[in-house]
């Protein structure tokens, strides 16, 4: 098996300075369609996680290296650029420390209906559950085994980079905002460049 190499960071205030000559790189941002309709770098395109992972074939075609791809904190988007990479695309760029990143050195954002982001939500329903199985094993002693199960996912969800509770809480209603499908996408890529 091959590893396609890391991602390469690129940092807010290169991008931003990119930006603001004119000479920037096409942005994908890669978070839920709610998240990013909550707030977005402006310029930045919405192809979710899912959709690129579904469609990476498709998408491959309409990107290049100039690209730079947006998440929360860093994490999806490399992922994607690992997708993106075994597809035939290396070098793509992501923004290192994603909206949070950019968001805390000042970079400009697009706002909307403010929503929580997909990270928060996980440690919100990972928590809850862990919580509630230790209350409920006080009464019922096999409880336990939920919080148990939960910090098992929870570990091989850090040792693989993916997330199974994020996987299924992106595809929420509250998660969707905007329908992005490829044809959207696609229309999108074809028409806008950062």
């Amino acid at each position: 098996m091959t590893t396609s190499p890391s991602p390469a960071p690129l940092d807010t205030a290169t991008l931003r300075g990119l930006l603001e000559a004119g000479t920037g790189p096409r942005l994908i941002d890669v978070r839920t369609p709610g998240e990013f309709e909550a707030a977005h770098v402006p310029g930045s395109l919405n192809v979710p996680l899912d959709l690129l992972r579904e469609h990476h074939a498709e998408l491959r075609g309409h990107l290049d290296e100039q690209t730079v791809i947006i998440c929360h904190s860093g994490q999806r988007a490399a992922q994607a650029a690992r997708v993106l990479a075994e597809a035939g695309l290396p070098g793509l760029r992501i923004l290192a420390g994603g909206m949070t990143a950019w968001r805390a050195e000042g970079g400009p954002v697009l706002t909307g209906r403010p929503r929580w982001g997909l990270e928060r939500q996980v440690r919100l329903v990972a928590g809850s559950i862990v919580a509630a199985s230790v209350l409920a094993s006080t009464v019922v002693p096999k409880a336990k085994w939920a919080a148990a199960a939960i910090g098992g996912g929870l570990t091989f969800a850090a040792l693989t980079d993916t997330c199974a509770m994020g996987m299924a809480l992106a595809r929420l209603p509250y998660n969707r905002g905007p329908r992005v499908g490829l044809a959207e996408a696609v229309a999108a890529l074809n028409g806008k460049r950062g």
